[in-house]
């Protein structure tokens, strides 16, 4: 009796200090850090709190620690230290002290008993996606918006060490994150055939712990995500405002970077931007070698085409091709769908390939990729950005404050529009075509060696075309 009783005071102290350090610390810090923090023992004068990972002791242990003490002696002053560990592999429902009356044993021996598993996850073939065979490095067309997340990825497929953790790539729909994935993965299997690599999609990976959850078999699950020596996962924001997935995978992440297994990820945008994600789930995801793939220029877009083309062993005609690359520019699936469609009119229906006929096959394509962007919106949307005014985008004022953000509007309004140079001109306040023509070579220039230019150049462009 007195045994249990003291279990019961530890148990009540415990949630008397977590209560505090709630308040004290603030919601954010607390769900971010603190609230997976759990009890797991007291030996003697010290206490021990369990945390899933490494990097998550880490972290308390240098913010909060000393609180931790504090709080807990002013509940027990013979307590001399609070001991925080990572355990990983702990159930949580099971390391809750006095929820099945364990409070006395050590942690190593919270184990979910095996008559109530059914069904677990059991090897990485049964829920892998799989391998797309065309999707490899050597189909994958390099140019300028994409070379970074290409070299990035070869990297890291042929690297014997981590490069970089994790490999964050990220992208519009249909530039080509899919693709260097299944490219990592097959040149992996491929060079390393015994390194274990799990490719899925964040939808799946929910899916999975979902199911461990019905089962109760999330050891299992653990067991095998934690195991493997290359984790990757697509379309992650899938995952935004799901909690409890979240949790999961910021604890198989963590444990994954903390026994040096690289992961890859892909989302449709930057870590920072990821809304409906925690921010210290936020914050790691960053950690590694983000990756932006640009949208395709009309090099690039040609490139594929021709890459394509090679492959389909069908003769284009060289306008047909620029034709496409000049008009389809959202992606590069509707990019290849509108080429199959044009190959499969003229291998069923027997007709020659001309600019005529793919105007007519494709005009509903062709209609929904005309630019409605107007010099005006354009001019608009970068004095807002700039915080400069529109009378600035016409006026002969030549304050670097006040000609670059004009520069960019000519360069985006040449990028996004039919119009062309002395028209352009004509809307920058009666100025010459070459004057546009220096102000497109320049934002290039600039592109290609400020990152940061380039990005937020890239970040008006998208506002424009969405």
């Amino acid at each position: 009796m007195a045994e249990l009783a003291d279990r019961d005071a530890l148990v009540a102290q415990w949630a008397r200090v977590k209560s505090r350090l709630r308040s004290e610390c603030g919601e954010t810090a607390y769900r971010g850090w603190l609230k997976s923090l759990t009890l797991a023992r007291r030996d003697g004068q010290v206490i021990y709190l369990a945390i899933p990972s490494k990097f998550e002791r880490d972290r308390v242990v240098t913010q909060y620690g000393d609180r931790l003490r504090g709080l807990w002696q002013g509940e027990d002053p013979a307590i001399a230290s609070v001991e925080v560990v990572a355990s990983g592999r702990l159930e949580v429902a099971q390391r809750q002290v006095g929820a099945e009356d364990r409070a006395d044993r050590p942690m190593a021996s919270f184990a979910v008993p095996e008559y109530i598993a059914a069904e677990p996850p059991s090897d990485l073939d049964a829920i892998s996606a799989p391998l797309d065979a065309r999707f490899t490095f050597d189909n994958f067309v390099v140019g300028k918006p994409n070379e970074l997340a290409f070299a990035a990825a070869r990297r890291v497929a042929e690297s014997e060490t981590v490069p970089f953790n994790p490999l964050f790539l990220y992208g519009g729909v249909g530039l080509g994150k899919t693709h260097l994935m299944h490219a990592i993965a097959w040149e992996i299997r491929k060079n390393h055939p015994q390194r274990r690599v799990l490719y899925l999609s964040a939808e799946k990976f929910m899916y999975q712990f979902i199911r461990a959850l019905r089962y109760r078999d999330t050891v299992a699950f653990k067991d095998l995500f934690r195991s493997v020596d290359v984790l990757m996962i697509d379309d992650v924001q899938f995952i935004s405002g799901k909690d409890s997935t979240q949790e999961e995978f910021f604890h198989t992440f963590n444990a994954l970077v903390d026994n040096n297994r690289q992961v890859v990820i892909s989302a449709d945008k930057s870590p920072t931007n990821l809304d409906g994600m925690e921010e210290r789930l936020r914050s790691r995801l960053g950690w590694g070698l983000v990756a932006d793939i640009h949208p395709t220029d009309y090099e690039l877009r040609l490139g594929i085409l021709q890459s394509k083309v090679e492959r389909v062993d069908v003769d284009i005609p060289p306008k047909v091709m620029e034709f496409l690359s000049h008009k389809i520019s959202s992606n590069v699936r509707e990019l290849e769908g509108a080429l199959n469609r044009v190959v499969a009119h003229s291998t069923l229906v027997g007709r020659a390939i001309t600019l005529e006929m793919v105007q007519e096959v494709l005009a509903d394509i062709l209609k929904a990729n005309d630019r409605r962007v107007t010099i005006e919106e354009i001019q608009r949307q970068v004095a807002s950005h700039y915080n400069i005014r529109i009378s600035d985008m016409y006026s002969a004022r030549r304050a670097r404050a006040i000609a670059r953000p004009r520069q960019i509007a000519m360069y985006l309004s040449k990028q996004l529009t039919q119009r062309s140079l002395p028209e352009i001109g004509r809307k920058f306040g009666g100025r010459d075509h070459t004057t546009v023509m220096h102000a497109v070579k320049k934002v290039d220039e600039l592109r290609a060696t400020d990152r940061h230019f380039d990005a937020d150049v890239d970040l008006l462009r998208r506002m424009l075309e969405g």
